[in-house]
């Protein structure tokens, strides 16, 4: 069997390396919440950091494993938001100076933040991959080192330090994790199957997002041409290869949801975790309400982000 890319050894580390702020997040089983979906359902909680998203993090220990490699050479990211906050924050961190380049649609929230943070921001084109393009095109024409999430390693690795406090007691029949550009759920996959090999390591996409899963069940890379979703955190329309091929042996199943299983998910969290949470953060617990063969198990899942404004949680939540 060939080696997986992502190593055990560091993704343990990186549970005692990356930055406090974001580890040892809450997890608890929420009575009420399982009692209204009808499934023993624990909570990890990724939403208690400055950045209100796991996405910290990967892109510390990014940063932790690539400071000497890199140098002093700009960083630039593409973003939908979340990571872009990420990699914004620990950039500031560390006095290095960042590029995000963003949709023109981002979520304008998330593009205040991260300018709050001090990274320059370039919006271009109409969605996620057409800022991704641009910002891929500025490092070939400049040097820059673009940091892309999901196919970095280290990313990856630092997501998985989620699975390491999760599973210190590995009594799961399922974990269901958001599926977006892959980096969570490959980090995380590899150390629950490591821990836990009869745990089954689910992703969940929207429906109208269904790249990743289209990709993961093919085996080969399908993109869309759209991601027309709520869930911006998982809005992809092109895979990134590497993520799909680091998925392959260690998940196994991908499930969609439907926007209305997504509203309905945040409504619950709400109503019976007191959390208020972003579409893609409660994809988890949307599977739950949709597909009814995850009733009556142990289940676990990650909030994994909260970054919704004013306006959001008028519709969504009340």
């Amino acid at each position: 069997m060939t080696e997986h890319r992502l190593s055990l050894d560091n993704i343990e580390r990186s549970a005692l390396e990356i930055d406090p702020v974001f580890t040892r997040s809450p997890q608890f089983n929420c009575e009420p919440l399982s009692a209204a979906l009808g499934a023993e359902v624990m909570l990890k909680v990724e939403t208690i950091n400055p950045i209100r998203s796991f996405k910290g993090r990967g892109a510390d220990f990014f940063m932790h494993e690539t400071k000497v490699a890199l140098g002093g050479r700009q960083l630039v990211c593409a973003t939908a938001g979340n990571f872009g906050q990420a990699m914004a924050y620990v950039c500031r961190s560390n006095q290095r100076p960042l590029i995000i380049y963003c949709s023109v649609h981002a979520n304008p929230l998330k593009v205040e933040r991260m300018r709050a943070m001090g990274a320059q921001i370039r919006q271009v084109g109409e969605n996620f991959d057409a800022a991704k393009d641009a910002a891929k095109a500025f490092c070939e024409e400049t040097g820059a080192h673009f940091v892309e999430d999901g196919r970095d390693i280290a990313i990856s690795e630092g997501a998985g330090s989620i699975a390491v406090e999760m599973m210190a007691q590995p009594d799961f029949e399922a974990v269901l994790i958001p599926l977006g550009n892959g980096a969570l759920i490959t980090g995380m996959a590899r150390w629950i199957k490591h821990v836990s090999p009869g745990t089954r390591v689910i992703g969940v996409s929207s429906a109208l997002a269904d790249a990743m899963h289209a990709s993961f069940t093919t085996g080969s890379i399908v993109e869309r041409p759209s991601a027309d979703t709520i869930a911006d955190g998982i809005a992809v329309r092109t895979p990134v290869p590497e993520a799909v091929f680091d998925m392959q042996g260690i998940v196994d199943d991908v499930l969609l949801v439907s926007e209305d299983s997504l509203k309905n998910a945040m409504k619950a969290v709400f109503d019976h975790a007191g959390l208020v949470t972003e579409p893609a953060g409660v994809a988890g617990i949307a599977a739950i309400l949709e597909h009814e063969a995850l009733r009556g198990q142990h289940v676990a899942t990650v909030i994994c982000g909260s970054n919704i404004n004013a306006e959001q949680i008028n519709m969504w939540l009340r």
